[in-house]
């Protein structure tokens, strides 16, 4: 049995929990606390709070699986201005081994070693592949991209990417004005994730309007996703529809792309979507690849319903770190 302090950085939410993790047996996650980002001005201050709180010795084996690269020395966070510095990391949390993971490593780790319980259907054959690859999506502050090859003989390994900063293409006319509108605000280049995401909303909504000739009220990003998904405004409605149609194209174009058998859809923007995404025009989207449609009709996708799937994968990713180290 090993115990690990575990953390999910974000662009807005810093997550901390106690892992223990015992061969055989599911990570089991203890002490759970969510802290804003804008709270901190560092993630050791946050990091030495949570320590703060557990109100005993805490464990020395740290896990930290952040939403940015993890290639170089100094590491940036994509969506919030904390820094880690690989040399001093440890020292500064009062660690012995502290391992630093992409969050969409940490989450592919969790879908590797998730249980029946931890998926939800979303579109597709009900069969699951037993090894291949599996494509893992998830939309967010930002949008995280990774992949999961399972081999044969059971082992697997977790391929993270920065797929969520590939150019945003358009389908109709509506996403033609939708990327004209974005490239005014980002010089030119978009990425998918200025759509398929939490902040992709307001520029769809307010394209949306645009289109119709409204006025929009100027609600917050907060504000906009409580009208939309309590379908108190039709607009708001309207573009949470979109976002789910751009969801469903852009996970079809990257299932194709990895060559994936299955597809999981992950995030804490997937799981806020979990009563929309399967009567939405996802599915038509996400099998709308032309020549490919047939087989795109034969992949399995589910909704990743782990509550918290950073914190277990992290402290999965831990685990195989050090065996791997110490074998």
């Amino acid at each position: 049995m090993t115990e690990i302090i575990t953390a999910d950085i974000g662009g807005t939410h810093a997550r901390f929990a106690l892992a223990t993790v015992t061969p055989g047996q599911p990570v089991r996650l203890d002490h759970i606390a969510v802290r804003l980002v804008a709270d901190h001005a560092t993630l050791a201050e946050s990091w030495r709070d949570y320590v703060v709180s557990l109100d005993r010795i805490p464990p020395r084996n740290g896990a930290i699986a952040m939403a940015g690269s993890v290639a170089g020395q100094v590491l940036e966070f994509t969506n919030n201005p904390w820094q880690i510095d690989r040399a001093t990391i440890a020292d500064t949390l009062d660690l012995d081994r502290c391992l630093i993971c992409n969050d969409f490593d940490a989450v592919g780790h969790a879908v590797a070693q998730g249980a029946p319980q931890d998926f939800a259907p979303l579109c597709g054959p009900g069969t699951w592949p037993d090894n291949g690859v599996t494509s893992i999506i998830g939309p967010g502050t930002g949008l995280g991209i990774a992949s999961v090859l399972r081999l044969e003989n059971g082992a697997y390994h977790v391929i993270p990417t920065e797929g969520g900063h590939l150019d945003f293409a358009p389908l109709d006319a509506f996403e033609d004005r939708l990327l004209a509108r974005l490239r005014d605000t980002y010089d030119n280049r978009v990425s998918i994730e200025r759509v398929v995401s939490g902040p992709g909303l307001k520029p769809i909504y307010e394209t949306l309007a645009e289109q119709a000739g409204a006025e929009t009220p100027g609600l917050d990003d907060r504000s906009l996703w409580q009208s939309a998904l309590g379908g108190e405004d039709p607009l708001a409605s309207r573009a949470l529809e979109r976002l789910c149609r751009s969801l469903g194209a852009v996970t079809g174009d990257i299932a194709i792309a990895q060559g994936a058998s299955a597809v999981v859809i992950a995030g804490g923007l997937g799981a806020r979507l979990a009563g929309h995404l399967p009567q939405s025009g996802f599915a038509d989207r996400f099998i709308a690849k032309g020549r490919y449609r047939q087989h795109m009709q034969g992949l399995p996708v589910r909704l990743l319903v782990h509550p918290q799937p950073g914190l277990s994968g992290a402290a999965a990713a831990f685990m195989a770190r050090y065996r791997e180290e110490s074998a």
